[in-house]
């Protein structure tokens, strides 16, 4: 089996829920005697330039006939061109983290253009895996897709330990790529309306936009509210468990999710959880077994909505209460990296049934 990735997958520098999900599985089938070779290749995807371009065609070539690959989304929906001649003779699956039209900030045409491109990459392949249920009914709908050929496999999560927290309220986390579609600006824009309490919120994320870090800085200027904001940069490993232990709740302000793996690691560590009800977030939120919600969801693009749900989490003490009880006992119910492993091979199987 071939793993076709972007280059990026391990530069510390560019974390991302996608980019883990294919490092961990890349691991996972290694351990599970299904080593995948991998094949990295260097791009602006989904807009490569020429020469990006020939070496993902040149690595497609010398892949035998007849060999699964599992090629990342981002690197194939783009380049159709690039990839659909190889479909009858291999079995292409594609891994489709993000629809590449739903990326935030794209100008009408780009958008269609990019969703067209797409339709004719998945159409061809042997089959899609998605991270949720509800990116999957979307897929299907929006490109004509059989449902088949569609196969959800979610994101696995690390077992952590408890996090302690600061105070039990006041330390706020958000965990993302600066980027506007993860909507730091819906919250900091809540945040300036929180006079009262004295949180604090720490920005956790690799700068994916300089223009929209400076806006965002600018804003918390202008608010009167940078000297409770901070902007670190990206962490990972041991700086970013530390940074989860001393979170009292995390904040994922998006406007677009296929999932929200920033989710799950939070509820790993018992922290509720403050998010936009985008599509592939509550799932990830889940249900704790008394059936209790660990966490508040608002209307994406809603920074009043926001600010909203904050004061009822400063002002709220029994709500608190209940929604930590209910992420500790989410827990004990997440999928494993194992689980989500062993799906993917099943569906890595059945693709040359």
């Amino acid at each position: 089996m071939i793993f076709v990735l972007s280059a990026d997958v391990d530069d510390p520098g560019a974390p991302s829920g996608g980019n883990v999900y294919d490092r961990r599985m890349c691991q996972a089938l290694a351990a599970a005697g299904k080593a995948p070779r991998e094949i990295k290749v260097a791009g602006s995807w989904p807009r490569p330039d020429a020469g990006a371009r020939s070496e993902l065609s040149r690595a497609l070539a010398g892949v035998p006939d007849g060999e699964v690959v599992l090629i990342d989304g981002l690197v194939a929906c783009g380049v159709p061109e690039v990839v659909t001649p190889h479909a009858r003779r291999l079995h292409l699956v594609v891994l489709l983290h993000l629809p590449l039209a739903e990326e935030t900030g794209l100008e009408p045409d780009e958008a269609a253009d990019l969703d067209a491109r797409e339709r004719r990459t998945l159409g061809a392949a042997s089959a899609v895996v998605v991270t949720g249920p509800a990116v999957a009914g979307r897929v299907i709908r929006h490109h004509g897709l059989s449902a088949e050929r569609v196969h959800v496999v979610i994101p696995g999560t690390d077992p952590a330990p408890l996090a302690p927290g600061t105070d039990g309220v006041s330390r706020l986390l958000c965990v993302a790529s600066v980027t506007v579609r993860k909507g730091q600006d819906l919250l900091v824009e809540a945040l300036a309306t929180m006079a009262g309490p004295q949180w604090t919120c720490e920005f956790t994320g690799p700068v994916r936009d300089p223009g929209y870090l400076r806006r965002l800085r600018e804003a918390t200027e202008r608010h009167g509210i940078s000297g409770r904001v901070t902007f670190t940069g990206p962490r990972t490993g041991e700086a970013l468990a530390a940074t989860y232990a001393a979170a009292d709740l995390v904040v994922l302000p998006s406007r677009a999710e296929t999932f929200g793996m920033v989710v799950t690691e939070a509820l790993a560590r018992g922290i509720p959880v403050l998010a936009t009800r985008t599509p592939g977030v509550p799932e990830a939120l889940g249900r704790a077994p008394d059936g209790s919600v660990p966490g508040l969801l608002v209307p994406p693009d809603d920074a009043t909505a926001l600010a909203v749900a904050l004061r009822s989490w400063f002002g709220d003490e029994e709500s608190r209460r209940r929604l930590k009880r209910s992420a500790h006992l989410r827990r004990g119910m997440l999928t494993t990296w194992d689980e989500t492993s062993r799906h993917l091979a099943q569906v890595l199987k059945m693709t040359v049934m």
